[in-house]
């Protein structure tokens, strides 16, 4: 199914509007910054280093604007940057699995943990494979999704405490614990 999947999002990335944030007709708006634009590139500049292919995008969009690409790699590994690091840019790496075990593993396998996002039919396994992944958020068939009554915020070097629900508030507090025998 890998090569199937990789195909259908590809085409998915390559038809993808992009366009001012306030476009109605936009499905992707531009990046932050030129600094955000050309942190992205180079990271797909060194994804094809190290030997990845580029399966659709790879490359800034538009000459006016902060746009890149949605980009989809394949023929990645645990090992690479592009794998390994947080890019923040429409940046999608694609490996092949034969066992939940290795995908959480892999997930587990870097410095970070801010989201994660796991896509299938199958809700046994993904219930299966949820308390496995240490990050922040886990979303299922969807991505960046927030709801303000739940907390956000990573695991590891991704984020410090929580943002939004009840839990960002335990940093403005402070809890005392008393006990007494009597």
């Amino acid at each position: 199914m890998f090569d199937r999947v990789v195909a259908d999002v590809a085409q998915i990335a390559s038809s993808m509007s992009l366009g001012h944030g306030l476009d109605p007709s936009a499905q992707m708006g531009p990046l932050v910054s030129r600094e955000q634009m050309d942190r992205v590139c180079n990271y797909i500049d060194i994804g094809r280093s190290q030997g990845t292919s580029v399966v659709a995008g790879g490359a800034r969009a538009k000459d006016k604007g902060y746009y890149v690409q949605p980009t989809v790699l394949t023929n990645v590994n645990q090992q690479m940057r592009v794998v390994q690091e947080e890019i923040f840019g429409p940046v999608l790496t694609a490996m092949p699995y034969d066992d939940l075990d290795q995908v959480a593993a892999w997930a587990n396998d870097t410095t970070f943990g801010l989201g994660a996002s796991i896509w299938s039919n199958n809700l046994s396994k993904v219930h299966r494979l949820i308390p496995k992944i240490k990050a922040g958020t886990v979303w299922v068939n969807c991505h960046s999704m927030l709801d303000p009554s739940m907390p956000f915020g990573g695991y590891r070097q991704s984020g410090i405490g929580r943002d939004l629900g009840k839990a960002s508030l335990d940093s403005y507090l402070e809890t005392k614990s008393v006990f007494m025998a009597v």
